[in-house]
C-alpha cells in the first residue's frame, strides 16, 4: 500500500516523515493501528461469515470497520482490489469461474504456479496436478492466480461446499433409492424441478445436466419460480426436485437430501477469507485465528447457521455469528 507523508506522520507532530519511515519500530506502531475493513456480498451466509470475521478481529484487539452487504461478486472483488475493504469471504468456484474466467479443466490440468509467500497457506505449495482432489486443485489454482494477479491471499478453505446442487425430500430419496444425480437422470421422466427461469438455458443448469448426465434430463419438466419460492414449490408438491445451494439453510431446516454430483458438473465452492497482503503483514496472527474457524465449517454447520437466520427464528446474522464463535471457544478465551 503506498504511503504518503500525511499517512505516516498522523499523530506524530515532531518527527520528520523520513525519520518515521526509517524506523522499523515506527512502522510497526503504524501497522498495528491499521483498521481492517470487512466486506461481504449480499446474502445470509455472507452476512454470518462477515460478522464472524469482525468478531475474531475485535477479539484480537484489531481496529475494524463493518462494510458488509456490498452486493455481488464483482463489486466485492473490485472493492478488495482497490483497497476499499481489507478482506471478505469468497468461494473457490466463484473465484475460478467468475473472477478468473477459468474452468475445472484448468484446475485439473495443473496450470498453477504458486508464488512463494510467507503468509500463504501451506496448501498453496502443492500444484493441482499432484493434489489428486478437485477441491484442493481448484483452491490451489485460485490461490496462486489471486496472489500473482491481484496480490491477494486466500486463507484456508472450508470443508463446506456451497455449490449448485439438486435436492429432494428425504422420503422421495428413500422411496426411489436416489442419493446421487446419475439415477435421477434415469428416472427424470415425469418429474418437475423448481428452479429460476433461466435454468433451462444455462450451461451450469439443465443444458449442463443433459451434457454431463445424459438425455434423461431432457424429460425433466421445469417449474420456473423466483429464488425465494423454489423451496415452497417442493414442499407444496408442485415439484419433486429443487435447484439448491449446498449450504442453504432450507437443506437442514426441511430435512432435505442433497444429491451427490457424482459426475462433477459443478466446481467446488469452498469458502475462505480473501485478504489484502499488507493486512497480513500488519497482523500476521490473523491466519492463526481465522483458519481453525474456517476448518470447522461443514455443509451441515453452515446450513444450520443459515437456517437460524432464514428459518422461523429469524435471528440476526451478527448474533448467530457471535454465538457460534463463543460456543466453540473461538473467541472470549
Amino acid at each position: 500500500m503506498p504511503l504518503n507523508r500525511r499517512t505516516v506522520i498522523r499523530g506524530a507532530i515532531v518527527a520528520p516523515a523520513a525519520a518515521v519511515l526509517a524506523s522499523s519500530s515506527g512502522w510497526r506502531a503504524f501497522a498495528q493501528d491499521q483498521t481492517v475493513t470487512v466486506g461481504s456480498k449480499d446474502f445470509t451466509e455472507q452476512f454470518i461469515l462477515g460478522n464472524m470475521y469482525l468478531e475474531i478481529l475485535k477479539d484480537m484487539g484489531i481496529p475494524t470497520k463493518d462494510a458488509l452487504n456490498l452486493g455481488g461478486t464483482q463489486i466485492a472483488q473490485q472493492a478488495l482490489v482497490k483497497g476499499d475493504i481489507s478482506l471478505y469471504p469468497e468461494y473457490t468456484g466463484t473465484g475460478l469461474t467468475e473472477v478468473l474466467g477459468l474452468t475445472i479443466q484448468d484446475a485439473e490440468g495443473g496450470s498453477a504456479s504458486p508464488a512463494a509467500s510467507p503468509v500463504a497457506s501451506p496448501a498453496m505449495a502443492a500444484t493441482p496436478a499432484v493434489s489428486g482432489d478437485l477441491s484442493q486443485a481448484v483452491y490451489d489454482l485460485v490461490a496462486a492466480r489471486y496472489k500473482e494477479q491481484f496480490g491477494l491471499i486466500w486463507l484456508e478453505r472450508s470443508k463446506a461446499n456451497n455449490t449448485q446442487a439438486l435436492a429432494v425430500k428425504r422420503e422421495f430419496s428413500e422411496e426411489k433409492g436416489i442419493t446421487t444425480i446419475s439415477p435421477l437422470a434415469e428416472q427424470a421422466d415425469g418429474l418437475t424441478i423448481s428452479a429460476p427461469a433461466d435454468f433451462p438455458e444455462r450451461k451450469d443448469g439443465l443444458l449442463g445436466l443433459e451434457a454431463v448426465y445424459g438425455d434423461g434430463f431432457s424429460k425433466l419438466d421445469v417449474l420456473p419460480v423466483a429464488p425465494g419460492l423454489k423451496y415452497q414449490a417442493l414442499l407444496d408438491g408442485d415439484a419433486q426436485v429443487v435447484l439448491a445451494f449446498g449450504t442453504d439453510g432450507q437443506i437442514s431446516g426441511y430435512d432435505l437430501v442433497l444429491l451427490e454430483d457424482d459426475k462433477g458438473l459443478w466446481p467446488p465452492y469452498n469458502v475462505a477469507p480473501v485478504v489484502r497482503e499488507e493486512i497480513l503483514t500488519a497482523y500476521p496472527d490473523i491466519p492463526t485465528r481465522f483458519n481453525p474457524v474456517t476448518a470447522s465449517l461443514t455443509d451441515e454447520v453452515l446450513s444450520g447457521l443459515n437456517w437460524q437466520v432464514d428459518g422461523d427464528d429469524k435471528k440476526d446474522p451478527a448474533e448467530v455469528a457471535k454465538s457460534y464463535l463463543t460456543e466453540n471457544s473461538f473467541i472470549g478465551g
